[in-house]
């Protein structure tokens, strides 16, 4: 009976220590996750909120824009008849010119949100320089190695989760994001 209880006692210790969180390996190679590292980060997060709510605010618009437009469509539809081919045609370039316009527009609205994503994630690799360099220093590592290009390795040199708890104790929030205002 004694020895079931002991084997029941290794048993659950080896079950704790597989479910534990895996202590990283000292050594001159880590790798990290750069999606998620940027991604799960507080400053991700809050850039990702920023680029969500422009985002909405832009498909927001884009649906009253075009139900504008389309009601002028109807209305120009509808003047066909009363108008001689030459004044509807140059009402019809008119409104088509218009609608390239707006395209146009709505596309530089949508590229500037991307190039603000693209931007804010460069500024955030720069930020958090520091505190990756400084984990390389505490696990004694040379180099950080992006995990998605790397056959294969052991999860104890991933620092990814290490790295955003330090970059969230540097880096709250991107500048200029709703909530730093």
């Amino acid at each position: 009976m004694l020895w079931r209880l002991c084997v029941a006692a290794v048993l659950a210790l080896m079950l704790a220590q597989a479910g534990a969180a895996q202590p990283l390996l000292r050594g001159p190679i880590a790798t990290i996750d750069p999606e998620r590292f940027y991604l799960d980060s507080a400053y991700g997060q809050s850039i990702l909120s920023e680029i969500d709510t422009r985002n909405r605010a832009l498909a927001a618009e884009n649906r009253e824009i075009e139900a504008q437009l389309e009601a002028e469509e109807r209305e120009l539809k509808d003047l066909r008849p009363t108008l001689t081919p030459a004044e509807f045609r140059e009402l019809a370039d008119a409104f088509d010119a218009r609608v390239q316009a707006i395209r146009r527009e709505r596309e530089a609205e949508s590229r500037a949100i991307s190039v603000l994503l693209d931007e804010n994630r460069d500024q955030f690799l720069q930020a958090a320089q520091p505190v990756l360099e400084r984990i390389m220093r505490e696990l004694g590592a040379a180099v950080v190695l992006d995990v998605n290009f790397v056959y294969a390795s052991a999860s104890a040199i991933d620092i990814t989760d290490r790295a955003i708890a330090g970059v969230n104790a540097v880096l709250s929030q991107a500048p200029g994001t709703a909530t730093d205002e």
